[in-house]
């Protein structure tokens, strides 16, 4: 008994056959697009600070804490200070790095490929003396002259901006004796009375300024030019150092100071991925934004007083604020939606073509289950053409046998009973096959009994 056809509505299983290939090109070409147009972000960076007891120092570890808390390590990179610090970004040695204004320049930062991520503060130019007993104190730079002066480490941005100070005030580079010992040791030398001055570009907040502005015997430097200086060197400002501003109970110091001060820049490399610039901004204005003794509430982090092009995502920021999915995800999680913008783009440009290719894939492969047995019913019919008279009704015989047995066949096959049409076509021509051996076995038939010996 012949089994009885089976129709369906819709092929699930067909649409997903035919449809197979162009989804998992769709996926592949996402994915590619995914990670290598908008490659997700690193989860570690390098970030040059400076000397021990410093400010760069004191600041990295607080960049280092803020970013820990969405994942990032940050790996602190030592160095003397803000020239070294330059120079470890022209080399790759850093993602970013703390840098002095005025150790470049605009044009010399968009050859090297660097962008600035905002100012953080101002770093004054500290110049402290070992007072003399029974002299007056230093009011002049030129009153330097024969004197023992550590203008910090090879590489720290106080010693190239010491050195423009001085040729400004007509002091020659050997009238100075100069040292170039690291921050902490010369600090030593300076209280053990083996120098007699030193120089620091940093941040109030630095330990050895803290100690040195309430250490007896040791005075700060009045620069009562500093308006004079900021006019001639754009990348200072004149700042003031107010009286009582370390200790208002013992009066430290005793009196106003003026102070000529660089900003110190937090600079990165242009390879640096666009949402951990966001990530250090961030952490920027939670770090610097607070007043201090130079500055005022809200004041840094800002795109001002830079000499270096502004990174473009930081510039965002400090227009518009943090990224709108990151004031109410975390960060990964906001970063993955923002990078999603990749996957639409990509399947905007293959989802339309490709799905004009899915229909007549699908119509195909139905149709083929169908067609293929035209195939075996042409042989049937070329079997009996070609059928040698003396095996004849053999041949026949066999074919008919045959056509049986592709009947059977077709009745199991499923089809989806929009494409019925075609299975009752082929069907209607195996019958018409059929009936074509059997007339040729008719005629065959007559002749075949006379050429049986009596």
């Amino acid at each position: 008994m012949s089994k009885i056809l089976k129709f369906t509505q819709f092929s699930l299983r067909d649409l997903v056959v035919a449809a197979a290939p162009t989804l998992l090109l769709i996926v592949g070409v996402c994915l590619l697009a995914y990670w290598l147009v908008d490659p997700a972000p690193p989860r570690t960076v390098r970030l040059g600070t400076g000397q021990e007891n410093s400010a760069y120092e004191d600041f990295g570890k607080k960049y280092a804490a803020a970013l820990a808390k969405h994942g990032v390590k940050v790996t602190l990179v030592p160095s003397a200070g803000s020239s070294e610090n330059l120079k470890h970004l022209r080399e790759g040695t850093v993602d970013l790095a703390f840098v002095q204004s005025g150790t470049t320049n605009e044009e010399a930062a968009e050859r090297e490929g660097l962008s600035s991520l905002g100012s953080l503060f101002v770093e004054p130019l500290w110049l402290f003396l070992r007072e003399e007993k029974g002299k007056p104190p230093i009011t002049k730079l030129t009153q330097l002259r024969g004197k023992k002066i550590n203008f910090g480490a090879k590489g720290a941005g106080s010693a190239r901006l010491f050195r423009q100070i001085l040729e400004l005030n007509g002091v020659e580079k050997d009238e100075v004796e100069r040292y170039s010992l690291a921050n902490t040791p010369a600090t030593v030398e300076l209280l053990e009375g083996r120098i007699d001055g030193l120089v620091f570009t940093s941040a109030p907040e630095a330990p050895l300024i803290q100690m040195l502005l309430q250490t007896p015997g040791i005075r700060l430097f009045d620069f009562n030019q500093a308006e004079a200086y900021a006019r001639k060197l754009p990348f200072l400002t004149h700042v003031q150092l107010p009286q009582g501003i370390v200790d208002l109970g013992r009066n430290i110091p005793a009196e106003d100071y003026n102070l000529i001060a660089p900003t110190a820049t937090l600079v990165g490399r242009e390879d640096v991925h666009p949402a951990l610039v966001d990530l250090f901004v961030q952490a920027a204005a939670s770090i610097h934004s607070g007043a201090g003794w130079f500055q005022q509430q809200g004041q840094f982090p800002s795109a001002k007083y830079t000499e270096i092009p502004v990174d473009p995502e930081a510039a965002k920021f400090f227009k518009s604020g943090p990224p709108f999915l990151q004031r109410y995800m975390t960060f990964w999680l906001a970063n993955f939606f923002d990078r999603m913008w990749v996957l639409v783009v990509a399947l905007g440009a293959l989802i339309l073509p490709l799905s004009k290719v899915i229909p007549p894939l699908y119509v195909w492969r139905i149709r083929s289950r169908v067609y293929r047995w035209y195939g075996q019913l042409r042989a049937v019919e070329q079997k009996v053409e070609d059928a040698p008279e003396a095996t004849r009704m053999q041949v026949y015989q066999e074919q008919l046998k045959r056509l049986n047995e592709i009947e059977e066949l077709v009745n199991q096959v499923s089809i989806p009973l929009s494409f019925a049409d075609g299975l009752y076509g082929l069907r209607s021509h195996i019958q018409f096959v059929r009936k074509r051996i059997q007339f040729l076995m008719d005629e065959a038939a007559p002749a075949a009994s006379e050429n049986v010996p009596v």
